[in-house]
């Protein structure tokens, strides 16, 4: 019997598409697609995490998987308010307790708090970009890189007000 002790293959990314996603359902399953191609760095703001399965098992173990799979993976996370991941996230907490050295979660500063669309942007070239917290459309980028250049520029303005907003050290205090 011969075995390999060589990695699998990636998938194949699937072809490169932009479109409009029109509801919730939607977009959790296209995170889930996201968060399966990372490879290097995912990027995340959000109002909370509240909506769109942020704690799920299964997000949490792809999320896991991808902060194992590569030293330089980095998963960095900014929201408006840090109360529902302290209270009602376990799994994405401890993910930060055992992942801290590649995994950030941030509080906006006040320069941000008027900014109202989630944001996930993967590798700088695949997006959910929810237009607006409080209507269920998005857009959604796979293999965009020039779709998603504003948007990483609108990340990297909203996390420069930021804050760290929760510590590994201290969770569950």
């Amino acid at each position: 019997m011969v075995t390999s002790t060589s990695a699998p293959e990636p998938a194949p990314l699937p072809a490169p598409s932009n479109r409009v996603l029109d509801s919730m359902a939607d977009q959790v399953a296209a995170i889930d697609t996201l968060v399966a191609l990372a490879q290097n760095r995912i990027r995340v703001f959000d109002a909370d995490l509240s909506q769109m399965g942020w704690n799920a098992v299964a997000r949490t173990q792809l999320l896991g998987s991808f902060l194992r799979r590569s030293r330089d993976a980095h998963l960095d996370i900014i929201v408006h308010d840090t109360c529902y991941l302290e209270a009602s996230c376990p799994r994405l907490t401890g993910l930060l307790r055992v992942a801290s050295a590649r995994m950030r979660i941030h509080r906006t500063g006040p320069e941000a708090q008027s900014a109202h669309d989630a944001l996930v942007i993967i590798d700088d070239r695949h997006f959910l970009h929810r237009f607006h917290v409080e209507q269920p459309r998005a857009a959604l980028g796979i293999d965009q890189a020039a779709l998603a250049k504003p948007l990483i520029k609108r990340f990297e303005e909203i996390w420069a007000t930021g804050e760290p907003g929760l510590a590994a050290d201290v969770l569950g205090l």
